[in-house]
């Protein structure tokens, strides 16, 4: 069903007052972010984003300098939240949704996340098309999001899209190149990939640069060149987990593909000269942090520049007007995450977004021949300043001597409280790591007056390859050692109360929670796992099962939990329920595809089993990734009452 509430949707939208209260209600961080995700369109008369609509994601697409009392165009769905919107053309947005759902081929109840793309015509009558709307199987989206390779503006109706799709009279399935219709949503083979291809390479005018082509047992990545009107190799790429290979597109000039490798043993960008077809040399490396993701113009895909994460993410740009544009912005928001968001095809309008432990996410229009700057919205128009914790590094060595980065929020005016209430919030990944910024989940926990100590533990992503194989098959050891190490030390300085600390998490960061409880349990004195994992050995075994054991995420998983079913046992908390002693609380999104329902269940039955007070909240609509903000609102609800009861503040 189409969301029609488009008129008080309108009006609401107008408003982005912060109420200057202590303590706002649970809805004022639970609620999803007012906006997300601002996008110009190429000619800069419109802007896209995705808002919050009776507590669900849409699409809304508003005009630039539009009149008073002109209403924004607004599409969503009950069942297919949307997860992005991106311009296509000047008229034309693509609205990416998802749902999850377990498909009619399975014989057992599973449930896989499905998306699907559609083109929104710009307009007071604009309708939607979706893409590949001649294809069988289209109604019910894909696996996989069917991406945007080339946009080519200079073509009014034609965008390139690989999808994976079976060939002519139901050949074999393999990821295929595809001209799409924007008014139609028709999609034909352009280019039909060969076994193995998983990336298509295009110079932004509608022309195939490249491909890569994946082998297996080795892994191996192929990088084949096109040119004459065929494909041939010209560059072999280790493809195995944690590798640091493979291409990121193509560099601004057209002269070179930019690739991924390692600098020092960190993740940096390099040349590969189209011309010579040889390595180029290195475009960009920092000698401390990874390269967290390439900068791309958004109408071409070129590659525009590197971000990597210090304590808070810093953005170099190779072109000299937007590095200029990233100096100007940074020299008016010092010390905060500031950059442009989107940037017009002619390079005269952005929108910026500036976020800071204490800012929400805030997005400007700004004009750059006038340098005005206008306030668009704050995703959290419910709080300012005055409501939010103040956040520092906290580093920490370890017990074997590695340094361990982390964080440490403190109640709005507690800068140097001492002996405070404390929550242990691991991130999730585990492949992840926490930095310096607004944290909508730790700053609702510092208001309510706990200390919030965020550990990237050894594994955690943008630190180099040492520190990540540091983190090699160490669930529930090592890594959780590093945790345990720092909140002995917030104990130590006095930071927090020994007798109150609740440990909590979501997906890793869940099983943290669950594995701390139960592995160092006189530490806690309560846990919370959000859709954690509980049986490592059960969690494997699925894997293999749903994406084959040939797949990129078993070998991932592989790395990461091992396949040693003796330490699986030994690491996995529902099989050593009775050591828990602390107060436990599930809560799990029932259509979760990631980390399954069944995982908080088996928790649930083995502590309750034991006799361990232990509660599950099932988030009946929802997936992984708190999609709604009923889910939000319900989780944040469940936890200030779990953590009041059981640690105070």
């Amino acid at each position: 069903m189409v969301f029609t509430r488009i008129a008080a949707f309108a009006a609401a939208a107008s408003v982005c007052v912060g109420l200057a209260w202590g303590q706002p209600p649970v809805e004022a961080f639970a609620s999803l972010p007012f906006m997300t995700d601002p996008q110009l369109s190429p000619d800069g008369k419109h802007f896209a984003a995705v808002q919050s609509v009776d507590g669900k994601p849409v699409a809304v697409v508003y005009q630039v300098n539009a009149p008073a009392g002109a209403r924004p165009q607004v599409v969503g769905f009950d069942d297919w939240p949307v997860v992005s919107v991106r311009w296509l053309k000047n008229d034309r947005v693509e609205i990416v949704t998802k749902t999850a759902k377990a498909p009619m081929w399975l014989t057992r109840a599973d449930f896989y996340t499905f998306y699907r793309s559609l083109s929104l015509q710009v307009g007071d009558n604009g309708d939607w098309v979706q893409l590949f709307s001649n294809m069988s199987g289209a109604a019910d989206g894909n696996l996989s999001t069917a991406g945007v390779a080339d946009k080519d503006l200079d073509d009014e109706t034609t965008v390139f899209m690989p999808l994976y799709a079976p060939g002519a009279a139901g050949g074999e399935t393999r990821l295929r190149l595809f001209r799409v219709d924007t008014h139609t949503g028709v999609g034909t083979v352009e280019q039909d990939g060969g076994t193995g291809t998983g990336q298509w390479i295009m110079d932004g005018n509608g022309h195939v640069v490249a491909r890569v082509d994946n082998s297996f047992e080795p892994r191996v990545r192929h990088l084949m060149l096109y040119k004459n009107g065929g494909f041939h190799e010209v560059q072999r790429y280790d493809g195995e987990v944690d590798s640091g290979n493979g291409v990121a597109g193509l560099t601004l000039d057209g002269k070179a593909l930019v690739t991924w490798g390692r600098t020092d043993g960190h993740d940096a960008l390099q040349r590969f000269d189209l011309e010579s077809e040889k390595p180029g040399g290195t475009l960009f490396a920092d000698p401390h942090y990874d390269v967290a993701a390439t900068l791309s113009d958004e109408w071409t895909y070129r590659i525009d520049g590197a971000s990597y994460m210090a304590d808070k993410m810093e953005y170099v740009y190779f072109d000299p007007s937007r590095a200029a544009l990233q100096r100007g912005i940074e020299a008016v928001f010092p010390g905060k995450d500031a950059h442009a968001v989107s940037v017009t095809r002619d390079g005269k309008h952005a929108i910026v977004v500036v976020a800071a432990p204490d800012t929400p996410p805030t997005y400007y229009f700004l004009d750059r021949d006038t340098h005005a700057a206008t306030r668009i919205a704050s995703e959290y128009p419910g709080l300012t300043a005055a409501d939010l914790g103040t956040e520092a590094p906290y580093p920490y060595k370890a017990r074997d001597g590695l340094d361990i980065p982390a964080y440490l929020t403190l109640p709005p005016g507690k800068a140097s409280a001492k002996g405070l209430p404390l929550v242990v919030m691991p991130h999730g990944g585990p492949d992840g790591r926490d930095g310096i910024g607004f944290d909508w989940w730790a700053q609702f926990l510092a208001n309510r007056g706990y200390a919030v100590f965020q550990p990237n533990y050894r594994g955690s992503s943008g630190y180099g390859l040492a520190f990540t194989q540091a983190g090699l098959h160490q669930w529930g050891l090592k890594m959780q050692d590093d945790i345990t190490d720092g909140v002995k030390k917030l104990i130590a300085d006095g930071t927090a109360d020994p007798k109150r600390i609740c440990i909590v998490g979501a997906s890793y960061g869940g099983y943290a929670a669950l594995a701390g409880a139960t592995f160092t349990p006189d530490l806690y004195a309560c846990a919370a796992s959000i859709s954690g994992v509980s049986n490592l050995g059960r969690m494997m075994n699925r894997e293999k099962m749903v994406n084959g054991r040939r797949s990129g995420a078993v070998a991932f998983w592989d790395t990461r939990i091992g396949d040693d079913s003796v330490q699986q046992d030994a690491t996995s908390p529902a099989l050593h329920a009775d050591q828990v002693r602390a107060p436990i609380l599930l809560m799990h999104g029932r259509h979760d595809t990631t980390v399954p329902y069944n995982q908080s269940e088996m928790e649930r039955d083995a502590l309750q089993t034991a006799g361990k007070t232990v509660t599950l909240v099932t988030f009946d609509d929802d997936d992984h990734y708190m999609t709604l903000a009923s889910t939000r609102l319900q989780m944040l609800t469940a936890l200030e009452r779990f953590l009041a009861a059981n640690i105070g503040r």
